[in-house]
C-alpha cells in the first residue's frame, strides 16, 4: 500500500481524571483501547477510576486520527485509529541497580486501518523521542509474541501459570521463622507498596508498579471497574514483627472442581515469606488447589516440597519484552559479576543505536566504546537478541544455538553468558 501519512495525525496528551481540560479527548483515547482489547465492560464509572490511576501514573497517550471525513456511519474524527501509551518507572537491571525505563502499552490498530505505517510511526517516533530524553530501554508486556521483534525488542523474562494441591500431599519442608495473619485487604492500599519496593529492588527484571495493582490487589477496583468484595488478603510478619510479605486472592467458587483459591498478587521481600505464605494459603479450609497466573519459573516452591509433582505447571511464557535505545549508556550501568572484553556488533531495525562496541570489564564496572565498523567483533547479534541478554535471563548460548546470536570468536556467546549473568533468577510482577 502506498504512503497514507498524510490521511493521519498522530497526537500525544497527557492522561487526565475526570473534571480536568482534556478529559473528553482522554477518555475517548481509552474507549479505543478497549475496542482494541475486546473489553465491553467499561462504564464511565471504569472509565473515569482508570483515568485518575493513569494521571497518576503520569502516561502520555499517543493516537493516530483520521484528518479528512471518516466514512459515512464509520466511527467519528476524534476517535483515534490506532493507539500507543507510554509510562516510565525504574527497572532493577541487576544487583540493585536501577534503571528509568520507558514503558510502553495499550498499543491498538484498527482492523480497517492496518498495514498503512501507523504502528511504526508512533513506535519509532516514541523510541528516539525517550533516546533523546536520556532514556536508554523500553519496555512492554506483548498481547501477541509476533509484532515487536521487528521493532528491536526481545523477550527478556519468562512466567508460568501453576495449579498447587493443596490437600494432604502439600508437605512444605520449611521451618517457619515468622507468622501469617488474616488483615482487611484495604490495609494493602498502604501496606503492598512498601513491600513491593523491597521485592523491586533485590529482583532483576522487576519494573515499578502502576497505581492500579494497588487497587486491584485490595479489591479497591477489579478489571470490571467495581470494588471486588470476595478479595481476601493475608500478610506476613518477620521475626522483627514488620510486614515483609502479602498475598491476595479469592475463592473461585463452590461449582470449581477441585475447590480453588485463585491468587490476585503474592509479593514476598524475603525467602521466608515466599514459603510461609505458601504455608499459610495451603493450609486455608475447604480448598484442594490454589492457583497463581505469574508464578517464577525458577520456583523455590518446587525445591521445597517434599513432593514436586504438587505443582502442575504451564509450559513458560514471555513475560517481559526490553529495547535497547542507547548501547553505550545501557551496558555502562549494568554490573557485571564477571570481567572480560567483548565487541560486539550491534544491528537495529530502526536505527536507533546500531554500531560496534567494545564491551570492556574490570572489577564489574563497564567501559563501552563505540569503535569504527570492520573491526574484528566476537558476537554478531540484533538489538532485540543483545536486549534478550541485557537482564542475564535469556543465555546467549542458547540465541546462538538459535541462530539469533552469530559467535565470531569461539567461546564469546559462553562468556556473554558469565558476564550478563545476575544474582538471582529473572522475574517480573509487573504487567502492563
Amino acid at each position: 500500500m502506498g504512503d497514507l501519512s498524510g490521511n493521519y495525525e498522530i497526537r500525544r496528551f497527557p492522561a487526565v481524571s475526570k473534571g480536568k481540560d482534556g478529559y473528553a479527548e482522554a477518555e475517548t483515547w481509552g474507549r479505543a483501547v478497549g475496542f482494541g482489547f475486546h473489553d465491553s465492560t467499561r462504564t464511565p464509572e471504569h472509565v473515569a477510576r482508570s483515568m485518575a490511576t493513569y494521571e497518576a501514573d503520569g502516561r502520555i497517550f499517543t493516537g493516530a486520527y483520521q484528518t479528512g471525513t471518516p466514512a459515512q456511519h464509520s466511527l467519528p474524527a476524534e476517535v483515534p485509529v490506532a493507539t500507543f501509551g507510554t509510562l516510565r518507572k525504574t527497572l532493577n537491571i541487576g544487583f540493585g541497580r536501577m534503571l528509568e525505563a520507558q514503558m510502553v502499552t495499550a498499543v491498538t490498530v484498527r482492523t480497517s486501518h492496518r498495514r498503512r505505517g501507523l504502528l511504526r510511526r508512533m513506535m519509532t517516533a516514541d523510541l528516539q523521542a525517550a533516546k533523546d530524553d536520556g532514556v536508554a530501554v523500553a519496555a512492554l508486556t506483548a498481547s501477541e509474541g509476533s509484532i515487536y521483534g521487528r521493532f528491536g525488542y526481545g523477550v527478556a523474562s519468562l512466567e508460568r501459570t501453576i495449579k498447587v494441591d493443596t490437600t494432604a500431599r502439600f508437605n512444605l519442608r520449611h521451618q517457619a521463622t515468622g507468622t501469617v495473619e488474616v488483615a482487611d485487604p484495604k490495609v494493602l492500599l498502604d501496606v503492598a507498596p512498601k513491600v513491593f519496593d523491597r521485592v523491586h529492588r533485590n529482583t532483576p527484571g522487576s519494573l515499578g508498579r502502576q497505581e492500579w495493582y494497588w487497587l486491584l490487589a485490595s479489591g479497591s477496583m477489579g478489571r470490571d471497574g467495581k470494588e471486588d468484595p470476595a478479595i481476601k488478603a493475608a500478610l506476613h510478619y518477620g521475626p522483627d514483627g514488620g510486614v515483609d510479605g502479602y498475598v491476595s486472592y479469592k475463592f473461585a467458587g463452590w461449582d470449581t472442581t477441585p475447590a480453588t483459591v485463585e491468587v490476585v498478587d503474592l509479593v514476598a521481600a524475603t525467602e521466608h515469606a515466599y514459603l510461609e505464605l505458601w504455608q499459610y494459603l495451603a493450609a486455608i479450609d475447604l480448598v484442594e488447589r490454589v492457583s497463581w497466573n505469574e508464578a517464577p519459573v525458577d520456583d523455590p516452591l518446587a525445591w521445597a516440597l517434599a513432593d514436586p509433582r504438587c505443582i502442575d505447571a504451564s509450559d513458560s511464557r514471555d513475560m517481559l519484552w526490553l529495547r535497547i535505545l542507547d548501547v553505550p549508556r545501557a551496558l555502562a550501568a549494568r554490573h557485571y559479576p564477571a570481567d572480560g572484553r567483548l565487541v560486539l556488533e550491534v544491528t537495529d531495525p530502526l536505527g536507533l543505536t546500531a554500531g560496534t562496541f567494545i564491551l570492556e570489564v574490570k572489577g564489574g564496572q563497564a567501559a563501552v566504546e563505540r569503535v569504527p565498523a570492520g573491526d574484528p567483533e566476537d558476537l554478531v547479534l540484533d538489538v532485540s537478541a543483545l536486549s534478550s541478554i541485557y537482564l542475564g535471563g535469556i543465555s546467549p548460548v542458547t540465541l546462538k544455538a538459535a541462530g539469533a546470536v552469530s559467535e565470531a570468536t569461539p567461546g564469546a556467546a559462553f562468556k556473554a553468558q558469565q558476564m550478563f549473568s545476575v544474582e538471582r533468577p529473572t522475574h517480573c510482577l509487573t504487567h502492563f
